[in-house]
């Protein structure tokens, strides 16, 4: 039987225990990570859409920082948002902040109509490098 390998901030979202799941799963040398959002401390959304990015993003880089993994080491991105046409651009420019230049990894985006009051989540999968 297979057993899970959790992975969890030292800086948890309160999100993680009220919705019963785990921030990312290690299976072998991949690390697959559910998905992040804009929340805050209070578990409630940020209001400011550019703001709500940036802490999914922060909320991510803790995640892939946990399992000894960096930005560098994603190879597939997805996002889901509620209105991608006006989220694009500030979505754009939080990624290549995060990721940097080439070579990029894979990215999916998908519209969605509800993401229970946030505007973006990101998901990944990211190759975690073996331990030296």
């Amino acid at each position: 039987m297979t057993i899970r390998d959790a992975v969890f901030p030292s800086d948890p979202q309160p999100l993680y225990e009220a919705h019963r799941y785990s921030p990312a799963i290690r299976s072998g040398d991949l690390l697959f990570v559910s998905g992040q959002v804009g929340v805050r401390e209070d578990g409630t959304p940020e209001p400011d859409f550019p703001k709500q990015v940036q802490l999914a993003f922060d909320h991510l880089e803790s995640v892939l920082k946990a399992a000894g993994a960096t930005f560098a080491d994603v190879v597939d991105v997805t996002t889901f948002h509620t209105d991608q046409a006006s989220q694009i651009e500030a979505v754009a420019a939080a990624r290549l902040k995060a990721f940097g230049g080439p070579p990029y990894a894979n990215w999916t985006v998908v519209g969605v109509t509800s993401l229970s009051g946030f505007d973006f989540e990101i998901k990944v999968i990211a190759r975690v490098p073996a331990a030296t």
